[in-house]
C-alpha cells in the first residue's frame, strides 16, 4: 500500500512537471555539456552534482531525473555518483541538419522541495560523411573559339557535415587547358568553376575527360569524385545562304488546306551540326502564322488556313534559315493570293416604298446597291427584273439602282407584285444573288359600284305582310378599303303619282329590300324604281339599277255572280217548257273573279237541287240544262243552288239560287200550280212580275258594270307608267273560256263569251238575243243590242 501511494504520488508529480516546465526553467541557471556525435550508448557526457554544485546524496534523496522536451530519453542520470551517461548513439545530422551548433535541452526535475534545473546538450560533429556529387558525369560543350581565361560553371559537391568536415576544396586531374577555381556562395557554400588556360582546338582534341574531386575539412579529409566531359565544338564561321533572295509565288484563294506553296533551300558550307540548316518564319504576323506553316527540315510552306482575296490580297513572309552553330541567312518569300469568283453579288437595301399609290407613275419604289467583293471580270456584275413587270430598274451613280413604276398601276388588276432582282457577276462561273421584295398597291377610288344585274326583277304576292323582305340588290366595287364600302339608296321617283317612299324600303348597308305595306294585285300589278349604289371613297363613286316588283295574285276574291243578279227585290224565275226535250238550256250562271291566272278560273256545280236527276250544270260554263225528259209527274216550281268555285289555292266560291217554274207552253202567261194554293190567285200578274224583273235585272247589270268600268278606267290612268295591267301571259283552256248556248232568260236568249289573252286584255261579250218561235207573245219583244264596252277587267259585253 505504501508503495502504491508512492507510485501515485509519483505519477501525480510527473504530470506537474510538464505543467511547471516553463516557471522552473525560469527558476534556475542552465548547465551546459557537450559530448561528439556517434559516441557509444552509455558513453560519459559530465557530472551533474558538480556541475550545479549539489552534493552527491541530495540527488538520490531528492529524487533527481533527467525529462526531454520531446520525451527522447537520449540522457541517462546516475543519481548515485551524478554522472549523465548516453543512452542512445547520437547522430547531429539527423538531430540538427545543417544547424551549427547542435543544441540540446534537457530539464532536472528533484523533489522535496520541488525544482528544475535546465541543462544543454551540444552534439559536436565529426567527418562521418564524404563529399557526393548529384550528377556522377558532367558534360561541357565549348566551342573551339572560346577565349582563353573563359570559365565554365561546374555543379558542386554536398557534404552532409557541418564546419570544416564539410567540403573545403576542388581539384581537377591534371591537364594542359583547364584549372579550378573556387568561389563561395552568400551562404558560404563553395563551388567550382572551370577557367580555360588554354585555347581548344577542334580539330587537334575533339573531346576531354577530367576527374573533378572534392575534398572536405576532416581529419582524415574525405573526398568525392565526378567526370567532367569536355566536348569541343566547332566553330561555326560559314552563315546559311538561300538559293534565291527573293521568293514570289501566286495562289488561288480557293487552294485547299494542305496544299504546298513554295520551298525554299539554303545551304551552309559547315560540315557536321553546324551544316545542319532548319528553318523558321522570322518576325511572322499573327496571320501569317495562322495561315501559312514551314517546314523546319524541309523549307516547304505550305496552307493552313483558307485565303480570301478580299481580306488580304498577299503576304510577304521572312523565311530564316538557322544551322547548328546559330548562324542565319534570311530571304523574303512574296505570297500573291489570285481572286477566283468565289462571292456571289450583294444586294443593300436602302429604302423600300410600300404600299405605292395605283395612280401614281414613275414612282420610286426602292432603292438599292450591289457590291462584289471580287475584283475584275469576277467583280462586275449585272443587274435585272423580270420583263413582264410594270416596273424597270434605272442606275444613279456607282453602284446605286432605284426601281420604278414603268406606268400608272391598277390595283384591281393586281394588288401586289412579287419582284426578284437578280444580280449577277461575269465571273467564272457566273455567280448570282436574287432579291425578292412584295410591294402592295395602294388603292384608289377609280372605280364606281357595279351592280350585279342591269336590273331586277323581285316577285311578291298580294296581300304580304308589311315590312316584309321582298329581295335584295347586290352591287360590288373592284376598289378596297373604304373605296369598297357601299351604300345602298332609294333614287327619287320620276313618277309623282307611285308613292314609293310608303311602298318600299331599302337597306343601306346590304341592300335588302323591303315591303312597307301589303300590295294589292288587282290595286298594282307592277311598279318600278331606282336604287343607288355609292362608295365612301373620296371623291364619291355611284351607280343604279332598274328594280321592277311585279306583283303575283293571291287567290283573295271570291267568283261574283253576274247573272242571276242576287240583290233583286224579286226573285227571277226561269220557265221551262215540259215538252222540253233532254239538254234543253234552261238559263246559264255567268259569274266572274277579281283574280288572274288560274285564281280566276271558274267551275259550276249544281250543289241543291228539288229533284235531284232532273237538271244538271255544266262545270265549265254555268249553263244549266235538263238532264232528262220532263214529265206531268215532275213538280211544276224547282229551286236550284250552284256553286261557282274558282281554282285558287284555297278555293273560293259563290252560291247562287235560280227557281225554275215548268210550263205546259210559253203562251200561257201563268199557269196555276196545284201544289202551292196562295200563287193561284196570282196567276194574272206573273207575266207583268217577269217582264218587271226582267227588266229591272238588265237595268241594274248595265248600270253595275258601267260603275265598274268608270272605277277600272281610273285606276288604270294612274297605274298606266307602271307598266300594263293584264292576265298571265298565254290562252286560257278552250273549254273554260269560250262559252255559248241557247236558253231563256224570262225569254230565250243567245249570247257568248269570250276571254282572250293575247291582246293583253280580256273581252267580255254579250250576244244580242235571239227569241225563239215557239213563244207568240215574246215575238213582239224585241232586244236591242247593247254597245260593247270595256270592263275593268278587259271584257267587251254585247
Amino acid at each position: 500500500m505504501e508503495n502504491g501511494g508512492e507510485d501515485t504520488l509519483q505519477t501525480r508529480q510527473v504530470l506537474l512537471l510538464f505543467v511547471l516546465l516553463g516557471v522552473s526553467q525560469a527558476h534556475s541557471e542552465p548547465g551546459s555539456f557537450s559530448v561528439a556525435e556517434e559516441m557509444q550508448s552509455g558513453s560519459f557526457v559530465g557530472n551533474l552534482a558538480k556541475d550545479l554544485g549539489l552534493e552527491v546524496g541530495e540527488l538520490s534523496s531528492r529524487g533527481a531525473q533527467v525529462v526531454s522536451n520531446d520525451n527522447k530519453q537520449s540522457l541517462q542520470l546516475d543519481i548515485n555518483t551524478g554522472d549523465l551517461l548516453l543512452s542512445q548513439m547520437l547522430d547531429r545530422e539527423e538531430l540538427c541538419g545543417s544547424t551549427e551548433p547542435c543544441v540540446l535541452h534537457f530539464q532536472v526535475l528533484m523533489k522535496n522541495p520541488l525544482q528544475f534545473l535546465r541543462i544543454e546538450l551540444q552534439v559536436r560533429d565529426v567527418n562521418d560523411h564524404s563529399p557526393i556529387f548529384l550528377e556522377k558525369e558532367m558534360l561541357l560543350e565549348i566551342p573551339e573559339n572560346s577565349p582563353v581565361g573563359a570559365v565554365f560553371l561546374l555543379e558542386s559537391a554536398n557534404d552532409l557535415d557541418v564546419g570544416m568536415n564539410t567540403v573545403q576544396s576542388y581539384t581537377i586531374s591534371t591537364n594542359s587547358h583547364f584549372h579550378i577555381k573556387m568561389r563561395v556562395n552568400p551562404d558560404n557554400r563553395k563551388y567550382p568553376e572551370l577557367v580555360l588556360d588554354k585555347a581548344l582546338d577542334y580539330e587537334e582534341q575533339q573531346e576531354l575527360s577530367l576527374i573533378l574531386t572534392a575534398l572536405d575539412g576532416g581529419s582524415p579529409p574525405r573526398s568525392g569524385t565526378a567526370l567532367v566531359r569536355v566536348v569541343v565544338v566547332d566553330v561555326n564561321d560559314n552563315c546559311p545562304e538561300f538559293q534565291q533572295p527573293f521568293y514570289e509565288v501566286k495562289i488561288p484563294e480557293n487552294s485547299i488546306l494542305g496544299s504546298l506553296v513554295i520551298t525554299v533551300t539554303a545551304w551552309d558550307l559547315d560540315s557536321g551540326i553546324n551544316g545542319e540548316i532548319s528553318y523558321t518564319f522570322s518576325h511572322a504576323s499573327e496571320d501569317i502564322q495562322k495561315t501559312f506553316k514551314i517546314n523546319r527540315k524541309s523549307g516547304e510552306i505550305s496552307l493552313t488556313a483558307s485565303l480570301d482575296f478580299e481580306t488580304i490580297e498577299s503576304y510577304s513572309v521572312i523565311i530564316q534559315a538557322t544551322d547548328g552553330g546559330g548562324l542565319f541567312g534570311k530571304s523574303t518569300v512574296r505570297i500573291q493570293v489570285m481572286d477566283v469568283n468565289d462571292n456571289v453579288p450583294e444586294i443593300a437595301v436602302s429604302s423600300i416604298t410600300s404600299p405605292i399609290p395605283e395612280n401614281s407613275p414613275e414612282t420610286a419604289v426602292m432603292v438599292f446597291s450591289i457590291r462584289d467583293r471580287d475584283s475584275g471580270e469576277n467583280g462586275r456584275t449585272i443587274c435585272s427584273i423580270p420583263e413582264d413587270l410594270p416596273f424597270l430598274l434605272k442606275s444613279s451613280f456607282e453602284n446605286y439602282y432605284t426601281l420604278e413604276t414603268e406606268k400608272t398601276l391598277d390595283r384591281e388588276s393586281r394588288a401586289q407584285y412579287n419582284i426578284t432582282i437578280t444580280v449577277t457577276d461575269f465571273g467564272t462561273p457566273r455567280l448570282k444573288t436574287e432579291h425578292s421584295i412584295i410591294i402592295l398597291v395602294s388603292d384608289v377610288n377609280d372605280n364606281a359600284p357595279a351592280f350585279t344585274q342591269v336590273s331586277y326583277t323581285l316577285l311578291v304576292r298580294e296581300n304580304n305582310q308589311p315590312a316584309m323582305h321582298i329581295g335584295s340588290v347586290s352591287a360590288t366595287d373592284r376598289d378596297s378599303g373604304t373605296n369598297a364600302q357601299i351604300t345602298y339608296s332609294l333614287l327619287p321617283n320620276q313618277d309623282p303619282h307611285l308613292p314609293l317612299t310608303s311602298l318600299v324600303s331599302i337597306n343601306a348597308d346590304n341592300g335588302q329590300l323591303f315591303a312597307l305595306r301589303a300590295l294589292d294585285f288587282e290595286a298594282l300589278q307592277a311598279f318600278e324604281f331606282h336604287v343607288g349604289a355609292t362608295d365612301q371613297g373620296s371623291p364619291l363613286l355611284s351607280s343604279q339599277a332598274l328594280v321592277r316588283v311585279v306583283v303575283l295574285d293571291n287567290n283573295d276574291n271570291s267568283p261574283f255572280v253576274l247573272y242571276p243578279m242576287q240583290n233583286a227585290s224579286a226573285p227571277c224565275t226561269e220557265l221551262v217548257p215540259r215538252a222540253a226535250e233532254q239538254g234543253y238550256l234552261v238559263t246559264k250562271v255567268v259569274a266572274v273573279d277579281g283574280d288572274s291566272g288560274q285564281n280566276a278560273w271558274l267551275s259550276y256545280q249544281l250543289l241543291k237541287a228539288t229533284e235531284p236527276g232532273l237538271f244538271g250544270v255544266w262545270a265549265h260554263n254555268g249553263e244549266v240544262r235538263t238532264t232528262r225528259l220532263l214529265s206531268e209527274r215532275d213538280a211544276a216550281r224547282h229551286r236550284l243552288v250552284v256553286l261557282v268555285k274558282d281554282n285558287g289555292e284555297p278555293p273560293l266560291s259563290a252560291s247562287v239560287t235560280l227557281h225554275v217554274l215548268l210550263v205546259d207552253g210559253f203562251s200561257q202567261p201563268y199557269l196555276p200550280l196545284p201544289e202551292v194554293v196562295p200563287e193561284r190567285s196570282q196567276g194574272d200578274s206573273l207575266t207583268v212580275y217577269l217582264v218587271i224583273a226582267l227588266a229591272s235585272v238588265s237595268s241594274l247589270f248595265l248600270f253595275s258594270v258601267l260603275v265598274f268600268v268608270a272605277v277600272r278606267l281610273c285606276r288604270r290612268r294612274r297605274a298606266a307608267p307602271l307598266g300594263v295591267y293584264s292576265v298571265p301571259e298565254g290562252h286560257f283552256p278552250g273549254h273554260l273560256v269560250d262559252v255559248s248556248g241557247t236558253g231563256t232568260l224570262s225569254q230565250s236568249y243567245q249570247y257568248e263569251v269570250c276571254l282572250r289573252g293575247s291582246t293583253g286584255t280580256n273581252e267580255f261579250k254579250f250576244l244580242k238575243p235571239i227569241i225563239p218561235n215557239p213563244s207568240p207573245q215574246c215575238s213582239g219583244k224585241e232586244t236591242e243590242e247593247t254597245p260593247p264596252f270595256n270592263s275593268s277587267f278587259g271584257f267587251n259585253i254585247q
